[in-house]
């Protein structure tokens, strides 16, 4: 399985936009469409597919929000390329990138804490639990350096 992470550029931001989640999980993922556009016009984004051979599977959107902190602002692995490492192999590709950056002391993700698998699945790579986020809406995980 060659997984890799491409720039969203010209010549995949469609196909990325075409990915899709199982119905029930779409209220836990933002539309890749819309990050795309905020990426746009925002500064300090860095959007990724993520990529099995030629085939572009998933999406990860980060942002630089200080000199000191990377926020994981969306992350998707396409239905049909669910439950086979893909999502796995792809945040160690990203956190490896991510930690590449200067004087960066802190990541952090957040999540719907209904979601049934994320505090294991982040809990793996690192990810601590810290409470929920400004909004009360989400749960807030982070790795210190």
């Amino acid at each position: 399985m060659n997984i890799f992470l491409k720039d969203v550029d010209s010549s995949n931001y469609e196909a990325v936009c075409d990915l899709e989640v199982f119905e029930g999980q779409e209220e836990y993922v933002a539309c890749n469409m819309w990050s795309l556009v905020e990426s746009h016009y925002n500064k300090g984004h860095t959007c990724k597919a993520i990529y099995q051979d030629d085939t572009p599977v998933g999406f990860l959107m980060w942002v630089q929000e200080s000199p000191e902190q990377v926020s994981i602002w969306r992350f998707m692995v396409d239905k049909n390329y669910q439950k086979a490492g893909i999502g796995s192999v792809a945040l160690k590709i990203a956190l490896e990138e991510i930690m590449r950056t200067s004087n960066l002391k802190i990541i952090e993700i957040c999540y719907n804490p209904q979601n049934p698998v994320a505090k294991e699945f982040y809990s793996r790579y690192g990810f601590q639990e810290v409470g929920m986020d400004e909004e009360d809406e989400d749960m807030l995980a982070q790795i210190l350096l």
